[in-house]
């Protein structure tokens, strides 16, 4: 290996590093018997608290379960047939409809939130999980749609003239050559997708009505009486469920390729 070779290694496990140390501090602190910084001794007194006496809570978490994984379902539905049908036909409009799908993606997140609540208002929608779920498919399309182009693009578009010459229709095309071939860029868009709309605070802050509060907009309201101790252990549970689904959707891609 050559010194920028070790150079490079060196800053890329130093970010790391420095990236998962936050992470770490929060695991530790779920098991500290204190409520402050200071460890105090261990303890699983907050898991016992997350999952026996905190319910609004888990009311917030379902709430933004649910919207996650509906919207990245729709989004990621959305996302992937305009995405086969940017990459598939050529058309007028076709340069011009590619740059819109960049701006949810590059404008400030208040101001795509506060264009959707004045949207809402003026077609007399009133906010409620059904906004956040509309919001949340909105900003979700273009991150599905710019990954399943990303994956559209690098295979060769010479498979679907060798399909059309052995007399595949369209829709044949579509579900047995272009569908399996975008597959793994569809499920990274849905998996962006859940984690984006899970971790959203900002658009949701906006179009959120009564009743319908989510996880992050939960958490910003405890931070005004100081954030409890059970946010760390629900985090740390979050975070195993994410590395399982990590580690699971790896080893069923790994298989898929192998069959």
């Amino acid at each position: 290996m050559t010194k920028p070779g070790k150079f490079s290694l060196g800053v890329f496990s130093f970010v790391t590093i420095f990236l998962h140390i936050p992470l770490a501090i929060l695991v530790i602190s779920s098991f500290n018997s204190s409520k402050s910084m200071r460890w105090e001794g261990f303890s699983l007194k907050w898991y016992h608290e997350l999952f026996y006496n905190s319910e609004p809570l888990w009311h917030s978490f379902y709430n933004s379960f649910i919207v996650a994984i509906s919207s990245a379902i729709v989004a990621t539905i959305i996302g992937s047939l305009g995405a086969i049908g940017l990459c598939w036909y050529n058309f007028r409009m076709k340069k011009t409809i590619q740059a819109l799908t960049f701006f949810p993606i590059i404008l400030p997140e208040i101001i795509i939130g506060v264009s959707i609540l004045i949207f809402f208002n003026k077609i007399g929608l009133n906010l409620s999980l059904l906004t956040i779920f509309l919001a949340h498919v909105t900003f979700n399309i273009p991150f599905v749609l710019m990954t399943v182009m990303a994956r559209l693009e690098e295979f060769d578009f010479s498979i679907i003239e060798a399909a059309y010459d052995l007399g595949a229709s369209e829709f044949d095309m579509l579900i047995r050559v272009l569908l399996p071939i975008s597959m793994p860029g569809i499920v990274a868009g849905l998996l962006l997708a859940v984690t984006l709309s899970l971790e959203d605070f900002v658009i949701t802050f906006f179009v959120a009505g009564p009743g319908s509060s989510t996880l992050p907009l939960h958490i910003f309201s405890m931070i005004r009486f100081g954030v409890s101790p059970t946010i760390n252990a629900l985090s740390v549970v979050i975070i195993a469920g994410t590395a399982l689904l990590a580690l699971s959707t790896r080893n069923l891609y790994s298989s898929l390729l192998k069959s």
